[in-house]
């Protein structure tokens, strides 16, 4: 089973258009050592919610690995796949106010660039509600 993250950007300098555009590419340059930790711990086939820092803060598309290298290394790199957009971005203030996030990271730890997802979680955000 895939384990499930959120990444945030800061859209003037990488956003999930270019991402879409460029179809893959390497998410790295990670400097927080929780962050660091999730990206170590990656995998190929585990699942990604893209957010986007700036303007409304929201996640916005989602993606997929597809290699790690270098997960013991000081700064792994991680490739990553473009998946779709979302059918509708999900604004931090919804994500705030939903339950399901109460002890996230996203929530918890706001400068965190690489967050831990729950299955039910990235179901959420992901426009999969049950």
């Amino acid at each position: 089973m895939p384990a499930h993250y959120l990444l945030k950007t800061e859209p003037s300098e990488y956003s999930f258009a270019d991402l879409a555009r460029e179809r893959e590419t390497v998410w790295d340059g990670v400097s927080n050592p929780a962050a660091l930790k999730s990206l170590r711990g990656m995998n190929p086939g585990d699942l990604l919610v893209i957010y986007e820092t700036a303007g409304v803060k929201s996640a916005v598309g989602v993606a997929s690995v597809i290699a790690v290298e270098g997960s013991e290394a000081k700064e792994p790199r991680v490739r990553i796949k473009a998946g779709k957009p979302l059918p509708k971005a999900v604004p931090l203030a919804e994500i705030k106010a939903n339950g399901l996030f109460a002890g996230s990271p996203l929530v918890r730890q706001g400068r965190l660039s690489v967050v831990p997802l729950s299955e039910a979680q990235y179901r959420y955000l992901a426009g999969r509600k049950e």
